[in-house]
Protein backbone atom coordinates (compact mmCIF):
# COMPACT_ATOMS: atom_id res chain seq x y z
CA UNK A 1 0.00 0.00 0.00
CA UNK A 2 1.40 3.40 -0.97
CA UNK A 3 2.03 6.06 1.68
CA UNK A 4 -0.69 8.23 0.11
CA UNK A 5 -3.26 5.42 0.28
CA UNK A 6 -2.24 4.62 3.84
CA UNK A 7 -2.62 8.27 4.85
CA UNK A 8 -6.05 8.41 3.21
CA UNK A 9 -7.08 5.25 5.06
CA UNK A 10 -6.00 6.76 8.39
CA UNK A 11 -7.94 9.97 7.73
CA UNK A 12 -11.00 7.91 6.77
CA UNK A 13 -10.69 5.91 10.00
CA UNK A 14 -10.77 9.12 12.06
CA UNK A 15 -13.77 10.68 10.32
CA UNK A 16 -16.56 8.84 12.22
CA UNK A 17 -15.21 9.64 15.68
CA UNK A 18 -14.56 13.26 14.68
CA UNK A 19 -18.15 13.56 13.47
CA UNK A 20 -19.49 12.11 16.74
CA UNK A 21 -17.23 14.35 18.82
CA UNK A 22 -18.20 17.50 16.91
CA UNK A 23 -21.90 16.63 17.18
CA UNK A 24 -21.66 16.17 20.95
CA UNK A 25 -19.67 19.39 21.30
CA UNK A 26 -22.36 21.26 19.32
CA UNK A 27 -25.14 19.90 21.55
CA UNK A 28 -23.09 20.77 24.64
CA UNK A 29 -22.55 24.29 23.30
CA UNK A 30 -26.31 24.73 22.95
CA UNK A 31 -27.10 23.40 26.43
CA UNK A 32 -24.12 24.85 28.31
CA UNK A 33 -22.35 27.69 26.40
CA UNK A 34 -20.07 28.46 29.38
CA UNK A 35 -18.38 25.09 28.79
CA UNK A 36 -16.28 26.84 26.13
CA UNK A 37 -14.86 29.45 28.47
CA UNK A 38 -11.06 28.87 28.54
CA UNK A 39 -11.06 28.03 32.25
CA UNK A 40 -13.93 25.54 31.91
CA UNK A 41 -12.46 23.94 28.80
CA UNK A 42 -9.05 23.48 30.43
CA UNK A 43 -10.71 22.05 33.55
CA UNK A 44 -12.49 19.53 31.32
CA UNK A 45 -9.22 18.55 29.62
CA UNK A 46 -7.63 18.14 33.05
CA UNK A 47 -10.37 15.71 34.08
CA UNK A 48 -10.19 13.89 30.75
CA UNK A 49 -6.38 13.56 30.68
CA UNK A 50 -6.11 10.29 32.71
CA UNK A 51 -8.64 8.46 30.51
CA UNK A 52 -7.05 9.74 27.28
CA UNK A 53 -3.65 8.51 28.51
CA UNK A 54 -5.14 5.13 29.48
CA UNK A 55 -6.82 4.86 26.07
CA UNK A 56 -3.50 5.53 24.31
CA UNK A 57 -1.87 2.76 26.34
CA UNK A 58 -4.76 0.37 25.78
CA UNK A 59 -4.56 1.10 22.05
CA UNK A 60 -1.06 -0.40 21.80
CA UNK A 61 -2.30 -3.67 23.28
CA UNK A 62 -5.57 -3.87 21.35
CA UNK A 63 -4.08 -3.00 17.96
CA UNK A 64 -1.62 -5.87 18.52
CA UNK A 65 -4.57 -8.24 19.01
CA UNK A 66 -4.59 -8.43 22.83
CA UNK A 67 -6.41 -6.96 25.86
CA UNK A 68 -5.23 -5.38 29.11
CA UNK A 69 -7.81 -5.72 31.86
CA UNK A 70 -5.31 -4.94 34.63
CA UNK A 71 -4.94 -1.17 34.14
CA UNK A 72 -7.78 -0.20 36.49
CA UNK A 73 -6.42 -2.26 39.39
CA UNK A 74 -2.90 -1.04 38.55
CA UNK A 75 -4.05 2.57 38.89
CA UNK A 76 -5.58 1.78 42.30
CA UNK A 77 -2.49 -0.11 43.44
CA UNK A 78 -0.17 2.69 42.30
CA UNK A 79 -2.11 5.40 44.17
CA UNK A 80 -2.48 3.37 47.38
CA UNK A 81 1.18 2.30 47.34
CA UNK A 82 2.32 5.88 46.67
CA UNK A 83 0.34 7.22 49.64
CA UNK A 84 1.78 4.53 51.92
CA UNK A 85 5.38 5.12 50.80
CA UNK A 86 5.25 8.93 50.77
CA UNK A 87 3.22 9.20 53.99
CA UNK A 88 3.28 12.99 53.88
CA UNK A 89 7.07 13.28 53.46
CA UNK A 90 7.87 15.82 50.68
CA UNK A 91 11.36 14.37 50.15
CA UNK A 92 9.79 11.05 49.06
CA UNK A 93 7.61 12.55 46.32
CA UNK A 94 9.87 12.20 43.28
CA UNK A 95 11.51 8.90 44.32
CA UNK A 96 8.03 7.39 44.75
CA UNK A 97 6.91 8.74 41.37
CA UNK A 98 9.93 6.96 39.86
CA UNK A 99 8.95 3.79 41.76
CA UNK A 100 5.40 4.06 40.34
CA UNK A 101 6.72 4.20 36.78
CA UNK A 102 9.06 1.29 37.52
CA UNK A 103 6.26 -0.75 39.06
CA UNK A 104 4.12 -0.15 36.00
CA UNK A 105 6.99 -1.33 33.80
CA UNK A 106 7.34 -4.54 35.84
CA UNK A 107 3.59 -5.28 35.70
CA UNK A 108 3.50 -4.66 31.95
CA UNK A 109 6.57 -6.85 31.41
CA UNK A 110 4.97 -9.66 33.43
CA UNK A 111 1.73 -9.40 31.43
CA UNK A 112 3.64 -9.45 28.16
CA UNK A 113 5.93 -12.37 29.00
CA UNK A 114 3.14 -14.54 30.42
CA UNK A 115 0.97 -13.87 27.36
CA UNK A 116 3.66 -14.43 24.74
CA UNK A 117 6.02 -17.02 26.21
CA UNK A 118 3.51 -19.11 28.18
CA UNK A 119 0.82 -18.65 25.50
CA UNK A 120 -1.82 -17.64 28.03
CA UNK A 121 -4.60 -15.58 26.39
CA UNK A 122 -4.15 -11.91 27.28
CA UNK A 123 -7.73 -11.76 28.59
CA UNK A 124 -6.87 -14.40 31.21
CA UNK A 125 -3.39 -13.05 31.94
CA UNK A 126 -4.53 -9.51 32.65
CA UNK A 127 -7.67 -10.64 34.48
CA UNK A 128 -5.40 -12.69 36.72
CA UNK A 129 -3.10 -9.68 37.20
CA UNK A 130 -6.15 -7.58 38.09
CA UNK A 131 -7.07 -10.03 40.86
CA UNK A 132 -3.47 -10.29 42.07
CA UNK A 133 -3.09 -6.53 42.38
CA UNK A 134 -6.44 -6.07 44.13
CA UNK A 135 -5.73 -8.89 46.59
CA UNK A 136 -2.15 -7.79 47.26
CA UNK A 137 -3.10 -4.17 47.95
CA UNK A 138 -5.98 -5.13 50.25
CA UNK A 139 -3.71 -7.50 52.16
CA UNK A 140 -0.87 -4.98 52.45
CA UNK A 141 -3.09 -2.16 53.70
CA UNK A 142 -5.40 -4.26 55.83
CA UNK A 143 -8.38 -3.16 53.74
CA UNK A 144 -7.96 0.56 54.43
CA UNK A 145 -5.68 3.00 52.55
CA UNK A 146 -2.97 4.47 54.77
CA UNK A 147 -0.49 7.30 54.46
CA UNK A 148 -0.89 10.58 52.62
CA UNK A 149 0.15 12.20 49.36
CA UNK A 150 2.13 15.44 49.52
CA UNK A 151 1.16 18.73 47.91
CA UNK A 152 4.11 18.30 45.53
CA UNK A 153 2.55 15.04 44.33
CA UNK A 154 -0.97 16.44 44.13
CA UNK A 155 0.09 19.48 42.12
CA UNK A 156 0.53 17.31 39.01
CA UNK A 157 -3.16 16.45 39.03
CA UNK A 158 -4.54 19.68 40.50
CA UNK A 159 -2.37 22.70 39.79
CA UNK A 160 -1.49 24.72 36.70
CA UNK A 161 1.28 26.72 35.08
CA UNK A 162 -0.52 29.98 34.48
CA UNK A 163 -3.91 28.83 33.22
CA UNK A 164 -2.66 25.54 31.71
CA UNK A 165 -3.00 22.55 34.08
CA UNK A 166 0.00 20.27 34.57
CA UNK A 167 -2.27 17.38 33.58
CA UNK A 168 -2.86 18.91 30.14
CA UNK A 169 0.88 19.38 29.60
CA UNK A 170 1.56 15.80 30.65
CA UNK A 171 -1.22 14.63 28.31
CA UNK A 172 0.39 16.55 25.44
CA UNK A 173 3.75 14.87 26.13
CA UNK A 174 2.21 11.38 26.32
CA UNK A 175 0.17 11.96 23.14
CA UNK A 176 3.30 13.09 21.30
CA UNK A 177 5.19 9.98 22.42
CA UNK A 178 2.30 7.74 21.32
CA UNK A 179 2.10 9.41 17.90
CA UNK A 180 5.85 9.16 17.35
CA UNK A 181 5.87 5.50 18.33
CA UNK A 182 3.11 4.65 15.85
CA UNK A 183 4.91 6.51 13.07
CA UNK A 184 8.11 4.59 13.75
CA UNK A 185 9.06 1.06 12.67
CA UNK A 186 7.61 -0.15 15.97
CA UNK A 187 4.17 1.13 14.93
CA UNK A 188 4.34 -0.73 11.63
CA UNK A 189 5.43 -3.87 13.47
CA UNK A 190 2.54 -3.56 15.92
CA UNK A 191 -0.04 -3.17 13.15
CA UNK A 192 1.41 -6.12 11.22
CA UNK A 193 1.32 -8.22 14.40
CA UNK A 194 -2.33 -7.44 15.04
CA UNK A 195 -3.36 -7.89 11.42
CA UNK A 196 -1.93 -11.39 11.00
CA UNK A 197 0.60 -12.58 13.61
CA UNK A 198 1.47 -15.79 11.76
CA UNK A 199 2.23 -14.01 8.50
CA UNK A 200 4.14 -11.31 10.38
CA UNK A 201 6.24 -13.94 12.16
CA UNK A 202 7.03 -15.76 8.92
CA UNK A 203 8.03 -12.41 7.40
CA UNK A 204 10.60 -11.87 10.14
CA UNK A 205 8.61 -9.40 12.20
CA UNK A 206 9.58 -9.60 15.94
CA UNK A 207 6.02 -10.40 17.04
CA UNK A 208 6.84 -11.42 20.62
CA UNK A 209 8.92 -8.31 21.26
CA UNK A 210 6.24 -6.04 19.82
CA UNK A 211 3.49 -7.55 21.99
CA UNK A 212 5.62 -7.38 25.15
CA UNK A 213 6.47 -3.72 24.50
CA UNK A 214 2.75 -3.01 23.93
CA UNK A 215 1.91 -4.39 27.39
CA UNK A 216 4.75 -2.39 28.94
CA UNK A 217 3.51 0.82 27.32
CA UNK A 218 -0.04 0.14 28.51
CA UNK A 219 1.10 -0.34 32.11
CA UNK A 220 3.49 2.63 32.12
CA UNK A 221 0.78 4.89 30.69
CA UNK A 222 -1.53 3.57 33.45
CA UNK A 223 1.12 4.59 36.00
CA UNK A 224 1.16 8.12 34.54
CA UNK A 225 -2.65 8.22 34.73
CA UNK A 226 -2.42 7.07 38.37
CA UNK A 227 -0.12 10.00 39.20
CA UNK A 228 -2.70 12.44 37.83
CA UNK A 229 -5.66 10.69 39.46
CA UNK A 230 -3.89 10.57 42.82
CA UNK A 231 -3.43 14.31 42.67
CA UNK A 232 -6.90 15.01 41.33
CA UNK A 233 -9.04 12.55 43.28
CA UNK A 234 -7.00 11.52 46.29
CA UNK A 235 -6.37 8.08 47.81
CA UNK A 236 -9.13 5.51 47.54
CA UNK A 237 -9.65 1.85 46.66
CA UNK A 238 -12.14 3.11 44.06
CA UNK A 239 -9.78 5.47 42.22
CA UNK A 240 -9.15 2.99 39.40
CA UNK A 241 -12.43 1.09 39.52
CA UNK A 242 -13.82 0.42 36.03
CA UNK A 243 -11.11 2.37 34.21
CA UNK A 244 -10.07 -0.69 32.21
CA UNK A 245 -13.56 -0.84 30.68
CA UNK A 246 -13.64 2.92 30.06
CA UNK A 247 -10.30 2.70 28.24
CA UNK A 248 -11.47 -0.22 26.09
CA UNK A 249 -14.73 1.62 25.34
CA UNK A 250 -12.77 4.70 24.27
CA UNK A 251 -10.53 2.66 21.97
CA UNK A 252 -13.39 0.84 20.22
CA UNK A 253 -15.37 4.09 20.01
CA UNK A 254 -12.39 5.44 18.10
CA UNK A 255 -12.86 2.70 15.51
CA UNK A 256 -9.94 0.48 16.55
CA UNK A 257 -10.66 -3.17 15.71
CA UNK A 258 -10.74 -5.45 18.76
CA UNK A 259 -9.13 -8.19 16.68
CA UNK A 260 -6.11 -5.96 16.09
CA UNK A 261 -4.37 -4.61 13.02
CA UNK A 262 -6.65 -1.64 12.31
CA UNK A 263 -7.09 1.81 13.81
CA UNK A 264 -4.98 4.80 14.86
CA UNK A 265 -3.82 6.00 18.25
CA UNK A 266 -5.20 9.46 17.40
CA UNK A 267 -8.68 7.97 16.95
CA UNK A 268 -8.34 6.06 20.24
CA UNK A 269 -7.51 9.27 22.12
CA UNK A 270 -10.35 11.09 20.35
CA UNK A 271 -12.59 8.23 21.49
CA UNK A 272 -11.62 8.95 25.09
CA UNK A 273 -12.35 12.66 24.66
CA UNK A 274 -15.69 11.81 23.05
CA UNK A 275 -16.59 9.54 25.95
CA UNK A 276 -15.77 12.28 28.46
CA UNK A 277 -17.83 14.82 26.47
CA UNK A 278 -20.72 12.35 26.37
CA UNK A 279 -20.64 11.87 30.15
CA UNK A 280 -20.43 15.64 30.65
CA UNK A 281 -23.46 16.11 28.39
CA UNK A 282 -25.40 13.44 30.28
CA UNK A 283 -24.66 15.26 33.54
CA UNK A 284 -25.83 18.55 32.01
CA UNK A 285 -29.06 16.86 30.87
CA UNK A 286 -29.60 15.49 34.37
CA UNK A 287 -29.23 11.83 33.37
CA UNK A 288 -28.30 9.57 36.28
CA UNK A 289 -24.63 8.68 36.57
CA UNK A 290 -25.71 5.10 37.20
CA UNK A 291 -26.26 4.78 33.44
CA UNK A 292 -22.54 5.31 32.76
CA UNK A 293 -21.76 1.58 32.68
CA UNK A 294 -24.81 0.87 30.53
CA UNK A 295 -23.73 3.51 28.00
CA UNK A 296 -20.23 2.02 27.86
CA UNK A 297 -21.67 -1.45 27.32
CA UNK A 298 -23.87 -0.25 24.47
CA UNK A 299 -20.92 1.51 22.84
CA UNK A 300 -18.75 -1.61 22.97
CA UNK A 301 -21.49 -3.85 21.55
CA UNK A 302 -22.37 -1.38 18.78
CA UNK A 303 -18.72 -0.77 17.83
CA UNK A 304 -17.93 -4.48 17.65
CA UNK A 305 -21.09 -5.18 15.65
CA UNK A 306 -20.27 -2.42 13.16
CA UNK A 307 -16.68 -3.65 12.89
CA UNK A 308 -17.82 -7.23 12.23
CA UNK A 309 -20.23 -6.03 9.56
CA UNK A 310 -17.47 -4.07 7.83
CA UNK A 311 -15.18 -7.13 7.92
CA UNK A 312 -17.83 -9.32 6.29
CA UNK A 313 -18.50 -6.75 3.57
Amino acid sequence: MSSLALRARKVSARQPILLILLTLLFVLAVRQPEFYDPASLLAFLKRAAPLVILAAGQYFVIVAGDFDLSVGSLVTAEVVIAARLIDGDPSMTWPVIAIMIGFGLVVGLANGLITTLLHVPSFITTLGMYLILVGAVYTWTGGSPRGALTEQFRMLGRNSIGIVPYAVLILACVATIALLLMRSDFGKTLLATGDNPRTARLSGVPVVRARVIAFILSAVFAAVAAILLGGFGGVSFQVGAGLEFSAITAVVLGGVALGGGRGTVTAAMLGALTLEVLFTLLNVLGVSGALKSAVQGLIIIAAVAIGARRSRS
